[in-house]
């Protein structure tokens, strides 16, 4: 069983995140090329390394889970494109929301206050080396999620994501977005999973670059706001069964 080190950031600046991010990704890429040169330098003398020789401890990986709200933001994936943004670079700045072009895989989304946003930096070659297994089953957690509100997620045909009614035709809401990168095989950016998050700011832009098709919550599924701390925990304890892992608090 995996050990997943989780930090709840709160709401916080999305590019203060996405830096933190990027300095664990590199901390891991780092470590993980310093455990296969000490495994090297080893193999003559037939020791065995693993992550648990207290001596070179430090030169393995470490998977991580961050969560947070971000306050209102559009990013852009990597193979997106700007003209699904439909709003101007004024009028964003006049409603005070940040933009921002991201590494990630993906198109255009929105984050925004009562969104659950979670960052898994996961070393996936202690895992598998397959990023859509990756993708499915950070899928499976928002999907399992969900069904604890007796809500039926469903991934949709060549559309990475968590939808609702994927295929009844001018019914199919999305309500959790995804987009990824990989470097190593250690993850980085995941999943914006909307709770009771404002669904207008959705209007400004082609969400993930998808027409004709809603964007959905769990509050406007419900009927209600389940609170997006409860929300939270329910999905810890997903992504523990998905992933098979322990999250430790940091």
């Amino acid at each position: 069983m995996q050990q997943v080190y989780i930090e709840d950031l709160g709401l916080i600046s999305y590019k203060k995140v996405w830096d933190y991010q990027e300095q664990l990704l590199q901390q891991n890429v780092q470590a993980k090329a310093k455990a296969r040169t000490v495994a090297g330098s080893s193999h003559s003398t037939s020791k065995r390394i693993t992550a648990d020789d207290g001596e070179n401890h430090s030169s393995f990986t470490r998977h991580y889970l961050l969560l947070c709200e971000h306050p209102l933001v559009y990013t852009l994936g990597k193979s997106g494109h700007i003209e699904n943004v439909l709003i101007s670079e004024e009028e964003r700045a006049a409603k005070g929301i940040e933009y921002y072009q991201t590494n990630r895989g993906g198109d255009i989304t929105f984050h925004g206050p009562g969104q659950i946003v979670g960052y898994p930096i996961l070393d996936l070659e202690k895992y598998y080396t397959d990023i859509g297994k990756y993708l499915r089953n950070l899928e499976e957690v928002v999907i399992q999620t969900l069904a604890h509100y007796g809500i039926h997620g469903e991934r949709s045909a060549g559309e990475t994501g968590v939808w609702i009614d994927p295929g009844s035709k001018g019914k199919e809401r999305k309500i959790c977005a995804m987009g990824v990168r990989c470097s190593r095989w250690i993850t980085m950016h995941g999943f914006a999973l909307n709770v009771n998050t404002d669904l207008s700011y959705f209007t400004q832009i082609i969400p993930c670059g998808i027409v004709d098709k809603q964007v959905t919550s769990i509050e406007k599924e419900l009927g209600y706001n389940p609170g997006i701390e409860n929300v939270k925990a329910i999905l810890k304890n997903c992504f523990e069964n998905v992933f098979d892992c322990d999250l430790i608090s940091v």
